[in-house]
């Protein structure tokens, strides 16, 4: 199928105004003899380079927090966003009539045996067109944006990194939820005429090449993990794998009848971890085990935003006190906590909109405080202290992190 033109508007790059942060690298020149993991344009460093997103979505202003400076950097703003996501490079900033894509210049390339890191200058690429309800998930060669109704439009990542959007090709159909790209196709969950829900499985040219077995009802909610792509179900999860060539479902059921408001419709999870963690209604936290292919349902406080790194971290709780909380997932004892630590009322039930959420990383955690203007830095591994916090000069009400 070819490729057609997408109705974008390219907005005017940030290269030259970037030229001047700190940590925004200039493009170096590539050596005679390129070596192994090099990329035009960006410096490779020897550490993770870790950079926040961070949108205020009352008055559009846009910052980009870099963690391995401490310096904020402001960027074109962004108005009327409604939800911010992140692919680990690339920002998300969605709105009520496109999505607006901001490079936020730090990024790992994953080898299996050996990691990449780098960093690059901060830039604006343009906006996607795509009204409220869009999604958009990528890997290493496509960017797919599906809109509230379904229907699926491709990018090209390299065209992303060049500075531009670039033209789309549509995915044929409509689909039931979100379409994610893995293992060099595409997933994506369809009715399948018969009023249930299959994973239909796409090449990169658009062309439909399995349906493998399991159903999904009522689709919510997605990740990605090294074991395959979680898609949320009414029953619990399906988790669709690939190997060698051929693709596979199984089911991971709750075990008992959960009530649609305790469902795990909402993933969050340290990049590279396949421990996902979702609230289970107002006072506790789902966490699945894609490994165990088990779900343990944690009892906690009101839960404002749950996550965990795996791998036998605490679980991070977010409660209606303004503290964070640690659980142990095997025993579901809270054995961390910190004082109250953010401004103002919290509401529970708050994951998925603007207000304050929790990401993880390989060693950090990071909350964000919109009424009180900052940002924590949470040392998981040490009962949750405080490693350092971060005053800005907006609301940081929508935080993702990037370069992971």
């Amino acid at each position: 199928m070819p490729w057609a033109p997408a109705a974008v508007v390219v907005l005017s790059l940030l290269t030259t105004s970037c030229a001047g942060h700190e940590g925004a690298t200039s493009s170096p020149k590539a050596p005679a003899s390129a070596p192994h993991g090099y990329v035009e344009g960006a410096q490779e460093k020897a550490e993770q380079q870790s950079r926040l997103l961070i949108n205020d979505p009352r008055t559009g202003a846009t910052r980009v927090l870099d963690l391995i400076t401490g310096k904020t950097h402001e960027v074109t703003p962004t108005t009327g966003t409604t939800g911010l996501t992140t692919d680990g490079r690339f920002g998300y900033l969605h709105t009520t009539s496109a999505t607006h894509v901001l490079d936020g210049g730090a990024w790992m390339v994953d080898h299996g045996d050996h990691v990449h890191y780098y960093r690059a200058a901060i830039r604006d690429v343009g906006r996607l067109p795509a009204g409220p309800g869009a999604r958009v998930r990528s890997d290493a060669a496509l960017t797919v944006l599906t809109d509230e109704g379904g229907r699926a439009r491709i990018y090209r990542r390299t065209e992303l990194e060049k500075g531009q959007v670039g033209s789309a090709r549509a995915l044929p159909g409509t689909h039931a939820a979100v379409v994610v790209p893995y293992a060099e196709h595409l997933l994506a969950p369809t009715n399948d005429g018969k009023g249930s829900v299959r994973i239909a499985v796409y090449d990169r040219e658009g062309r439909r090449v399995a349906s493998p077995a399991g159903q999904c009802e009522d689709p919510r909610g997605d990740a990605v993990t090294r074991r395959g792509i979680v898609f949320g179900c009414a029953d619990g999860a399906l988790l669709t794998r690939e190997a060698d060539g051929t693709f596979t479902t199984r089911k991971i059921p709750y075990g008992d009848t959960v009530p649609e408001k305790e469902r795990a419709t909402v993933f969050r999870h340290r990049p590279g971890s396949d421990t996902l963690t979702a609230p289970a209604g107002e006072r506790a936290v789902w966490v699945l085990d894609v490994g165990e292919r088990t779900w343990t349902r944690v009892r906690t406080g009101p839960v404002v935003s749950a996550n965990t790194a795996g791998e036998g971290a605490v679980l991070i709780v977010l409660e209606t006190d303004g503290a964070l909380h640690g659980y142990d997932i095997a025993t579901g004892e809270q054995v961390s906590s910190t004082k109250p630590l953010l401004t103002g009322a919290v509401d529970a039930g708050g994951e998925g909109d603007a207000g304050p959420v929790i990401d993880v990383d390989r060693s950090r955690a990071y909350l964000n405080d919109p009424k009180g203007k900052r940002v924590y830095e949470i040392d998981y591994n040490d009962n949750l202290r405080i490693a350092r916090t971060f005053d800005l000069d907006i609301e940081p009400a929508l935080m993702v992190e990037t370069g992971r």
